[in-house]
Order: structure tokens, then sequence, then C-alpha cells
């Protein structure tokens, strides 16, 4: 379908130009062309056919303008399909019971200017996609292992989606839990089994991998390292679960005398919470370098417990990643071994024990690298009284204290949907118009080419399309349209290829069109503009 759009732009584009430049009418004002357009002979190779040229709109090649700049923010939704919280919504739906659940999710997201889906593929060491490396999840079919009838593979479904509708995709995805509690009785076919020396029961019924233990992270590397290769996504995500929870685990110390012993024995000098965080911390240091090694265009986030320690910044209460999970996310924000970094702040901006200004700001302080940060925000169940109205004002807040880079995940989808005036209220207020994700400066790319830009003449309208040479490297394509001296900009998706432009509207009367391209990271090519006489 792409090809045949092309093929048919490309082919409208040679007629646009052929005119144009046979056109014997170079007037600058419609009111002084009193000459007949004329007909032209076109030679074939078996006969003479008399061709009526098309009315081609006077223009400038390459008119130059000052466009104004893009709206960017990061809007994005968690999809979680642990415990079928959000999709698929039972885990005995059949195939197209659940394709229908995941159109509607995202068409939602499309008509409120969302930009971004966080799509967990991989809940508890299973795969809601085709994988030699682990079984199809209990959450998908009902049974570990057993794959979706008739056949699909639900990762590339939602990948080519999204796409369609101009929206990235994030792979989310828990490192290291291995068995849900929710996820049905262990089996033969479940990791647990097949990775049994390196999991870990925990008192609460889930399983867990050892962080600590080599063969975990080499097995996870593996499972990210696939993802990354064989899927067309936009990046991968981890969030907050790293060494479980203390509830996890009845308050208990995490189980993982073996290898605390074994390097102990290899002469390891660090304290044993220490030595936990030093390996969650070399391991998301290589997560992002193998990420990037294998597609560079391909980001890494992870969204964190919101808070780092109490007491950061003063006045803060709470549980301590630090401590608790032995995450000290504050140092892989600092050597930007992320490339966008969502905190969970799920608490109200009056919050005494957690005010979310001042966690943001305090978070903004630590990010030394300049990466994306983008907070995670309780549209679920933040403890106010009126929901829709908190979430606006936190995500007018983010905009005041991240001026460059704004941006926010909602946990999840679910609270965009289960509140009636939950999107209402984005749409009409920060929401209101769509916006690009923003630019990932640190990571190399490829210049896009200036795309093309055909107009012809279609009586009230002017019938305009583009295209690009390499029109894979292109995301979104960004149109300007001017009346009475002011710019219009309408973000477009990949296969918007044409749009009828009146040539006036309200009263006023277009006076330019421009055309960029923008591609996977947000970058924008040079633009081709014309201008209507």
């Amino acid at each position: 379908m792409k090809l045949h759009k092309i093929k048919v732009m490309i082919l409208f584009g040679f007629f646009a130009s052929f005119s144009s430049s046979c056109s014997v009418q170079k007037s600058t004002s419609s009111a002084k062309n009193t000459s007949k357009p004329t007909k032209y002979i076109a030679k074939t190779k078996d006969s003479t056919v008399a061709v009526k040229p098309q009315v081609v709109v006077p223009v400038e090649e390459d008119f130059k303008v000052s466009l104004p700049a893009i709206k960017r923010e990061f809007r994005g939704a968690w999809v979680a399909s642990v415990a079928n919280i959000n999709w698929p919504s039972r885990n005995n739906l059949s195939v197209d019971q659940q394709k229908a659940e995941a159109i509607n999710m995202l068409n939602l997201l499309q008509e409120n200017n969302f930009n971004a889906v966080i799509f967990q593929a991989r809940p508890s060491a299973d795969a809601l996609y085709t994988s030699e490396l682990e079984p199809w999840s209990y959450f998908l079919t009902g049974k570990t292992g057993q794959p979706p009838y008739p056949n699909y593979d639900p990762l590339q479904f939602w990948i080519e989606e999204s796409h369609k509708r101009g929206m990235e995709l994030h792979v989310w995805l828990n490192p290291y839990r291995a068995h849900h509690s929710n996820g049905g009785a262990v089996s033969s076919q479940s990791m647990v089994n097949k990775l049994s020396d390196i999991t870990i029961r925990l008192k609460n019924g889930m399983y867990w991998f050892d962080p600590a233990n080599p063969k975990t992270q080499g097995h996870v590397s593996n499972v990210v390292k696939d993802l990354v290769k064989r899927y067309d996504l936009d990046a991968i995500h981890f969030d907050d679960y790293f060494y479980p929870y203390a509830t996890y685990n009845r308050g208990a110390d995490f189980p993982d005398n073996s290898s605390w012993s074994a390097y102990q024995s290899s002469g390891g000098t660090l304290s044993r919470a220490d030595w936990r965080r030093d390996q969650v911390n070399k391991f998301v240091e290589r997560i992002y370098k193998e990420i990037h090694a294998e597609k560079n265009n391909v980001r890494f986030g992870i969204s964190p417990f919101g808070i780092w320690k109490p007491g950061f910044p003063e006045g803060v209460v709470g549980s301590s990643q630090y401590d608790e999970l032995y995450a000290d996310a504050k140092l892989w924000l600092n050597k930007g071994w992320v490339d966008y970094f969502s905190p969970q702040l799920y608490w109200p901006i009056e919050s005494k024990g957690q005010p979310f200004a001042n966690l943001l700001n305090w978070w903004k302080s630590e990010n030394t690298m300049n990466r994306h940060l983008w907070p995670g925000l309780n549209t679920v169940e933040i403890k106010v009284s009126d929901r829709p109205t908190e979430i606006k004002n936190q995500i007018e807040l983010t905009r005041q204290i991240l001026t460059q880079s704004t941006g926010e995940i909602h946990w999840s989808v679910a609270g965009l949907t289960e509140n009636q005036n939950m999107l209402p209220t984005l749409k009409s207020g920060p929401y209101k118009e769509k916006a690009l994700i923003p630019k990932s400066p640190w990571i190399k790319s490829v210049p896009l080419e200036k795309p093309t830009l055909f107009t012809n003449d279609n009586g009230s309208f002017i019938q305009t399309s583009w295209s690009s040479k390499k029109i894979g490297n292109v995301f979104h394509w960004v149109l300007f349209t001017q009346y009475n001296g002011v710019w219009e900009t309408e973000i477009l998706t990949l296969e918007n290829l044409s749009k009828e432009i009146p040539k006036s509207k309200d009263g006023k009367i277009l006076n330019a069109i421009a055309i960029r391209a923008i591609d996977r990271l947000g970058n924008e090519s040079d633009y081709m503009a014309k201008q209507v006489k």
C-alpha cells in the first residue's frame, strides 16, 4: 500500500513539474493573466496525443520563510498486561477480541493527542510476542507456553497499529520478576523451572531472579537484545521492580546467600547492600550500552520509585528505593545511562510528605546529563477529590519546571477511561493540540533529506502533495500553512502524503505552504516551502 501511494505521488509530481516548467504564464497576479491555456503535444512511441495542461498555482521554488517552532511534549500511557490489568482484559479472549481491545485503546489515545504507548510485553519472564527465549504469557492465553490461536504476534500488532497512528511504542519489561502470584500455577514451561538455579521463591508466592547472579544478567540481556533486534520498537522500558519490595518477602531479607557467598569467596569487599546496588548499577549500564550498540535510535527508559531516599529533598518522607530496592536511580540519571527517566511521582501537588513540585525539582537538579525527565502521574488512583483537575495541574506544573523537554507518562490507560471527565479535561486543556516527541540530541542520527512539495490549483483548493527520497527514515510530516501572514501547523502521520488546502479560510487568504519531515528521534529535516500568489 505504501509503495503504491509513493508511486502515485511521484507520477503526480512529474506532471505537476512538467506543467509548471512548460507553462507560458509566469504572471504574479491571476487578475492580470488574460491569455488562455494552450494545448501541448505529447509524443509517444506509437502516436501523438493532445494533452490538456493542468493549471498550476504560481509559486517560488525554495521560498525562504521563518517557520514557527513545532510543539513538543511526551504524552505516554502505560498499558499493563500483568494480572490482566489493562490488556488483554481477560486471559481467555479470542484473538479478534484482543485485537479489538487494542484498537479501541490506541484510537482513544490518538484521538486525545497522546503520542506514546508503554506496552508491557514481558510481565514476568514470559512473552506477549513470539520468543525462543521465554514462553508465551499466561496473561495472554490462560496457559503458560500456549500460543494464541489463530497464532499471531501481539507485540508486532501493537507496534504496527501504534505507528499507523503516529505514536511511539515502548516495550516495557520487568527484568527480575520470574513469576507473578496471579500468573497461574508454575508449570514445566515456566522459567521458574527452566532457570531454577537462579530463581528464588518469595513469601508472597512470587518468584524472583537473583539480580546479582551473572546468569540472570546474561539471560535478561539476551531477552532485551532479541527484542531490539527483531522488532521495530522505539524504546525499551524498565519500571521500579529491581530487588523486590520488602513486603513481597514479608519483611525478610532477600535470600541471595549463594551469590553473596560466591562474591565474598572471590575476594569482594563491599557491604552486602553496596554489592547489591553495584550489581544493579552495572546491569543498567550494560543494558543501555547494548541497546544502542544494536540500534542506536532505540532509547532506554526507566521509571523508578519516585523517592530516592527520605530527606531528598528536605522534608520528603517515605520508602527508600536506595535501601529497599537497592536501586541507586540517582546514579543512573547522573551517569546518563538512560535516555529518559520517569520517576513515579504518584502523590498530589499539596502532599506534605511527598510534594510533587519539590520532588520533580530535585530530580531535575540531578539530571546533570540533560536526559529526558518525564514524571509518572497516578492518573488511576491519586488521592484527591477532583482527579482530572489534579492531573491537569500536574501537567501544567511539569511544563513550568521542565521548560526544555517536557512530558509525562500516565499510570495507566485505565485512569484515562474509568473517570469520564479525565480525557475531556486533558483534551480541552493541556492536550488540546498534537505534539511531537522531544528530540534526543545526544543520540547521533543521519540527517533527513529535504522533502519534495508539489502544489496544483484545484479551484477553491490547492492540491498539495509531498514525499521524500528516503521515506523509510520518516516518521511524521509537519505541514505549515500561512493565512494572512499567520502560520498554522499540522502534525501528520507517515502515510499522509497529500492534502487539499483551502485558498481562503474564515475570510483569510492562503499565502504559503511548507512541509518538513520528522525522523524517529524527533529530528527535523530542512523544509520545502512554496509561496501562493
